[in-house]
């Protein structure tokens, strides 16, 4: 029987590290394969961020900065109207229930669209809706209220 103790790798699944600056016959002697001046011959080469382009202005800082980035901006998360129609009619639709149904992901706040058609009457309980939406949600029998 193989103990633990007698495991050992595959015969030629494991090789001995290169060993660099070994002597001339080796192959891997004198410059130990960095080539010969520069700074990666040098010790400590590595040490560039990813930007550097050997001293060239870096095309972050070439290129001007554009655009604004609003911080406080409330990103909603959104569900047409024709996506409410896989409810059931006089149904009370809110952030749960389109989770539960998959429609939505994010636990922010919930904005209906008024892309499509919608068939039955529904209480829609969002926290925005588009104008086109409580519209189309009025016109089929139902309501919309906001949170």
């Amino acid at each position: 029987m193989i103990g633990l103790n007698d495991l050992r790798p595959p015969a030629g699944s494991r090789r001995s590290p290169k060993r660099v600056g070994r002597g001339e016959s080796s192959g891997h002697g004198k410059t130990s394969g960095r080539g010969n001046k520069g700074q990666n011959s040098r010790s400590g080469r590595r040490k560039r961020h990813p930007a550097f382009e050997g001293g060239q202005m870096p095309l972050v800082r070439r290129v001007p900065k554009r655009g604004f980035h609003n911080p406080f901006r409330t990103e909603y998360a959104v569900v047409n109207v024709e996506n409410l129609n896989r409810f059931a009619a006089g149904s009370v639709v809110g952030a749960e229930e389109l989770r539960a149904a998959g429609l939505v992901k994010s636990g922010g706040p919930l904005k209906i669209l008024g892309q499509g058609a919608l068939e039955r009457a529904l209480t829609v309980r969002a926290h925005k809706f588009s104008a086109q939406a409580r519209a189309k949600i009025e016109a089929a029998g139902g309501k919309a209220e906001t949170l």
